[in-house]
């Protein structure tokens, strides 16, 4: 015979499971880049968090302490995102080029063709301070049914700790989209310097 304990915890999961049956998933407000005024997004950012379906798709972050990024725009449709990774006593620099092109809603990763980057809106986290990038990579064989990469980053404006709260809601936002992979940089040790970054 089930305990009380068993019964209530079986109940908890059944309510729970029927919560996510009827109310679907949120959806983020796309930032298409065709349109997108991107001098208000040029500047410092903090790298908090990241989700992703699979754990290949996070992997990589977990042996992050923390990340600070500077976006600069290179020419009317190339942006230069300069980061500076903390992995544990060391500082990493790196580069990466992304090119806005008309008519398309993605950015598209010099190097990286088959690579779609996403850019969406911080309002899903009812956080005005915060960006989203999704990075989606498609296996080039249509019988494949999962992608290679698919995975959303969260990016802060203001610092390195943002409140915990919206982190907890892009836990569950990104989980709602069957990405159950999360890490969340610790931001432990002393942030990196971007050189010549403001």
């Amino acid at each position: 015979m089930l305990e009380a304990k068993e019964v209530y915890s079986f109940l908890l999961f059944v309510n729970g499971w029927l919560g996510q049956l009827f109310t679907p998933c949120s959806q983020p407000v796309l930032l298409s880049t065709s349109s997108l005024n991107t001098q208000q997004y040029l500047g410092k950012w903090y790298f908090i968090a990241a989700a992703g379906v699979k754990e290949s798709d996070v992997q990589m972050f977990r042996q992050m302490d923390s990340t600070v990024f500077h976006l600069n725009e290179t020419s009317e449709n190339t942006l230069l995102l300069t980061g500076a990774m903390r992995v544990g006593v060391h500082c990493i620099m790196k580069n990466w080029t992304y090119t806005i092109q008309s008519g398309k809603d993605d950015l598209t990763l010099e190097g990286r063709p088959e690579l779609q980057t996403l850019v969406w809106s911080g309002e899903w986290l009812n956080c005005t301070k915060c960006i989203l990038l999704q990075e989606m990579e498609r296996h080039l064989d249509p019988l494949e049914r999962h992608d290679t990469l698919n995975r959303f980053m969260l990016y802060a404006r203001d610092s390195a700790l943002l409140d915990n709260k919206v982190v907890k809601v892009f836990q569950t936002q990104t989980a709602c989209k069957n990405m159950g992979r999360f890490v969340h940089l610790p931001q432990e040790k002393e942030l990196c310097k971007l050189e010549n970054k403001a």
